[in-house]
């Protein structure tokens, strides 16, 4: 069959700050190639909806699988579904991804037909099926993961093996327009799968029943091999948690000979705990490193549940300082906070050297607050849960919040981007131009026409054409059950074909 894989469209955070290469749609296509078909790759946040529906016209797919990783895309994925069916009544549509998983059921209603089957959690290993179930084969419905518009099968498989399809990175065109910070252009890849902890405002736990399984270091450095690009984003949630699996991968690559940059994400008791895999890594081009911190307090770590106390963050902070790492760090505002909180973090944020992001606090499906939460939201616009609209009741007026949110992103900003960005930003972006760092400079650039507080006003007067389906548990305080949070159990593995 022919096979349209869709990535759709750039959030307002990844407009400045990074472009990722599809990963897990290349997973996929790597399976649906493997089992025979012809599969092409259209990233929307490189190429316009206008290729979309030129593909549609002049190559016809027979299947369309979107990926539907953020929240925020659900209304732009359905009218897309949509469009396809306007344009092939016949071809069949199908939806998959990590945000998508937790929605099922509300796709289906809200593409009222244009989407014949979603599937939850992992999807290398069931998609193929779905394919055989669209040609006459078994009914989708008795697929492990997939959803319809009469219901839901049996539950989501795990993949037996994260090395049996590694991503068909060929699929991927514009390939130098995926960065992340300076790191331009930047490919991705995956060591480890899942996270073990469970952090209040995450779904990654959810989505993975709490699993955590690691590719083997041949597989990994072969799949590092592949790649062209100089950088290298590793996407695990929690990298180098098994200090042995950090080393060992390290082994493999000098022995390769591999040289690129790197750029990774841990947590702060992680890398107490494992600093001299860190040093390695730095050794072998380890640059930049993002450190959940979240919190500045010992009160909103234990409302996110971090499991990590200030000291430790501060430790970690010292560690990274020592290996020459450059650092991001996330801060959560709450939409409880007043001036006097937004000042307290700006002052502290201006205290240490590391890059520091802020975004609004934002209860996702899969997350327990989604479930917990008591305070009522205040949209049901999917396209306001990006970690940068306010979507729960705020202390202060909301043009007074989002002022204090702007505000403190621009101050950290200008903090962090000063060296380039206010006393010469003309000849930095020359330097760049020459090096052909377009991204960059463009998010250079894009700092003060994105984040206005008259725009996150404006998104919040928009029309909703899809209004989300809010929890039936909204409002509890109990911490509801795993069957209420788990995509995936960590003993339900499928069958390796």
């Amino acid at each position: 069959m022919r096979v349209l894989l869709v990535h759709p469209s750039p959030l307002l955070f990844s407009e400045i700050y990074l472009r990722l290469e599809p990963l897990g749609v290349e997973r996929v296509g790597a399976a649906l190639a493997a089992a025979g078909h012809e599969v092409r790759l259209l990233d929307l946040q490189v190429w316009r909806h206008g290729d979309y529906r030129r593909a549609l016209r002049t190559w016809r797919p027979e299947v369309i699988g979107f990926s539907l990783n953020y929240l925020a895309n659900v209304p732009e994925v359905v009218d897309l579904a949509r469009e396809a069916k306007d344009v092939l009544p016949d071809c069949r549509v199908l939806v998959g991804g990590h945000s998508a998983s937790f929605v099922a059921a509300e796709l289906l209603a809200h593409a009222d037909g244009a989407i014949d089957c979603v599937v939850r959690g992992e999807g290398e290993a069931v998609a193929p099926r779905v394919l055989q179930a669209f040609a006459g084969g078994p009914p989708l419905a008795s697929l492990p993961g997939v959803t319809t518009s009469d219901g839901g099968g049996a539950p989501p498989l795990l993949v037996p093996d994260l090395a049996a399809h590694p991503p068909a990175r060929r699929l991927a065109c514009r390939r130098r327009r995926y960065f992340i910070g300076e790191l331009d252009p930047c490919a991705s890849i995956e060591f480890t799968r899942g996270c073990p902890w469970d952090c209040a405002f995450c779904s990654a736990w959810t989505f993975y029943g709490r699993s955590y399984r690691m590719l083997s270091p041949e597989a990994a450095v072969e799949d590092l091999a592949r790649i062209r690009e100089p950088n290298v984003f590793i996407v695990d949630d929690v990298a180098f948690i098994r200090p042995e699996h950090g080393l060992a991968i390290a082994d493999a690559v000098e022995r390769r000979g591999i040289r690129k940059r790197y750029y990774l994400e841990t947590r702060a008791d992680v890398l107490l705990r494992n600093r001299e895999v860190f040093a390695r890594w730095t050794r072998l081009g380890l640059r930049y490193m993002f450190l959940g911190i979240e919190a500045i307090d010992e009160e909103g770590l234990r409302l996110h549940r971090k499991r990590v106390h200030v000291d430790q963050n501060m430790r970690a902070l010292e560690i990274a300082r020592d290996l020459g790492l450059v650092v991001a760090i996330n801060i959560i505002a709450d939409p409880d906070w007043d001036e006097r909180r937004f000042a307290a973090v700006r002052e502290w944020a201006l205290s240490v050297p590391e890059i520091v992001h802020m975004t609004i606090n934002t209860p996702y499906p899969g997350t327990e607050t989604w479930l917990t939460e008591s305070r009522r939201f205040t949209t049901r616009d999917y396209r306001l849960f990006d970690v940068q609209h306010a979507v729960l009741p705020t202390r202060l007026p909301l043009d007074r919040f989002y002022g204090e949110f702007v505000r403190t992103q621009d101050i950290l900003n200008r903090k962090h981007l000063g060296w380039r960005a206010l006393y010469d930003v003309f000849g930095i972006t020359v330097r760049l131009l020459a090096r052909g760092q377009t991204n960059f400079v463009r998010m250079l650039w894009k700092f003060g026409s994105v984040y206005t507080v008259e725009r996150l006003l404006a998104d919040h007067e928009r029309p909703v054409r899809y209004p989300m389906r809010l929890p039936g548990g909204a409002g509890g305080t109990a911490r509801p059950g795993r069957d209420a949070l788990y995509v995936h159990h960590p003993t339900a593995v499928a069958t390796p074909a």
